[in-house]
């Protein structure tokens, strides 16, 4: 039974929310290495994190400096883990854990909004693999399904009036949120300032004085400012760039559920989107009014923010999945509730979810085969060496996301080589680049090579990195999914191993 009295329906019972939450890990069971864009890279990043203090090969070429940053969420995880599991495995189980968090926290949400969990808030499950996850920004998943748990936190010491037990928790909650990462400290900021600022208004308080109330009740979370003080950032691209392009958030808007098929991924937006818009005009459907005006927050956000804050890239598009999220949390039913409408929501809304995650399931799958069969190549690359990979990515971008071009990290993971793929950005990277013999191929994104005939202004193309790599500085040169090139450019290299969209070259030092 519910807290009214009336019977629970099949998708308010805790059995079902508990499986739905487990089902989210599915897709990432098979692969040994989750096939997330920039996770490989990542991997590399890790590794130097956890031995360049006693590993002379890779104190060749980098260094490791802790500071107090919003950006360490795996970082911090991977000490103790990496001990008990070693590095790949542990790294896999923190991303594991990243979905079934951020499923707890939305249906947390829901429940705490509404009272009993509706069923369009199972809409909102697939947006946990959206465009962020798939593409590897691990800490700002993390800390993002971080700020949600929090929220469901918030939200129920305010339904049950402890405010003071709230301020205390939360500021100290707001520090590991803020460590994972500023965007989910940020966020969880901004869903916590809209909810009290309705919870006071509905309590007849006008707006500015609802707001300047919430805007004090939040203030409590402000204490990761003073890292912020403490460690400014240095970006060489300024605060920000790509103001208001709307192309590139059109294109944004398009990716929310960007993995493989692109018919599929739109068509699973358009869905979604067509039960927003049916709430809208529904008289039997609502919206709470705490996450309508969080959602109404996102979308200003998404609108006012850059493309790059600091350097950090896709600063606008990467909270639209959550966006989407809050919108359909946000979705409730008015009373009485009419429960036919409730039991076609729900079995539709398990249908979107099944058929997401069966697809995400399989898109991971594929990736990982192929992956595998590539990093083969290490297998001949000996320990401490350097390694110049170069991934073919087409001018006219695909749609199914380049998972392979981060591939070079594990040259550092496995091989504790050099790569020339890692990114080194001070104030978001702890990382330090001591080789720079390699030049102009020390770091991204001299990894990524262009089809011949085709320039942008920030990638090579093939022939071009072929013939500028320098060829003492490097030991192997490996081509990942590469286009076609002129071998002339590759006479003076010995190619010692070729699978399938991989071959790796020998220098002649």
């Amino acid at each position: 039974m519910g807290e009214n009295g009336q019977a629970r329906r099949w998708w308010e019972e805790r059995w079902f929310l508990v499986l739905v939450v487990l089902a989210t890990m599915i897709p990432l069971l098979y692969p040994p290495i989750p096939p997330l864009v920039d996770l490989p890279g990542h991997l590399g990043h890790y590794r130097v994190e956890l031995d360049v203090d006693h590993d002379p090969l890779l104190q060749r070429y980098y260094g490791f400096s802790w500071a107090p940053i919003g950006n360490l969420g795996v970082d911090l995880l991977i000490l103790p883990l990496a001990k008990l599991f070693g590095l790949e495995l542990a790294v896999k189980l923190i991303v594991l854990a990243i979905p079934p968090m951020t499923a707890a926290g939305f249906l947390w949400v829901a429940r705490e909004i509404h009272g009993p969990v509706p069923p369009t808030a199972i809409f909102a499950l697939p947006f946990i693999y959206g465009f962020p996850f798939l593409f590897g920004f691990l800490n700002f998943t993390l800390s993002l399904a971080l700020a949600f748990l929090a929220f469901g936190l918030w939200l129920h010491l305010a339904r049950r009036e402890k405010l003071r037990l709230r301020s205390a928790l939360f500021a100290a909650i707001a520090i590991p949120v803020f460590f994972a990462h500023i965007y989910g400290w940020s966020l969880l900021i901004l869903l916590c300032f809209s909810a009290e600022a309705v919870r006071i208004n509905g309590r007849g308080r006008s707006w500015i004085r609802a707001a300047i109330a919430a805007a004090l009740q939040v203030s409590v979370m402000a204490l990761p400012l003073v890292a912020m003080l403490i460690t400014p950032i240095h970006s060489a691209g300024g605060v920000g760039s790509g103001w208001f392009d709307w192309d590139a958030k059109w294109v944004g808007l398009m990716g929310v559920l960007r993995d493989r098929w692109g018919p599929f991924d739109v068509t699973s937006l358009e869905i979604a989107g067509l039960v927003i818009l049916f709430a809208i005009v529904s008289p039997k459907l609502t919206f709470s009014r705490n996450l309508a005006l969080a959602a109404i927050l996102l979308a200003a956000c998404f609108i006012l923010l850059p493309r790059y804050i600091f350097d950090s890239a896709y600063a606008d598009v990467r909270l639209l999945p959550y966006l989407f999220a809050v919108a359909l949390i946000a979705i409730g039913f008015r009373e009485p509730r009419d429960r036919r409408l409730g039991n076609a929501f729900a079995l539709l809304g398990l249908a979107f979810f099944a058929v997401r995650l069966a697809g995400t399931t399989v898109s991971l799958a594929t990736a990982s085969n192929q992956q595998q069969t590539k990093l083969q190549a290490l297998n001949v690359v000996p320990k401490g060496a350097r390694v110049a990979s170069f991934y073919g990515l087409a001018y006219a971008e695909p749609w199914a996301l380049y998972r392979d071009i981060h591939l070079g990290g594990l040259v550092i993971a496995r091989r504790s080589g050099f790569s020339n793929d890692q990114w080194i950005t001070a104030g978001h990277n702890l990382l330090e680049l001591k080789y720079r013999d390699a030049g102009a191929f020390a770091a991204s994104p001299s990894e990524v090579v262009r089809p011949n005939g085709t320039h942008d202004g920030v990638y090579r193309t093939i022939d071009e990195a072929l013939a500028q790599v320098p060829r003492d500085k490097f030991d192997y040169v490996w081509l990942i999914n590469g286009p076609p090139y002129d071998h002339r450019f590759v006479r003076d290299l010995r190619l010692v191993w070729r699978g399938v969209g991989s071959e790796l070259y020998r220098t002649a030092t």
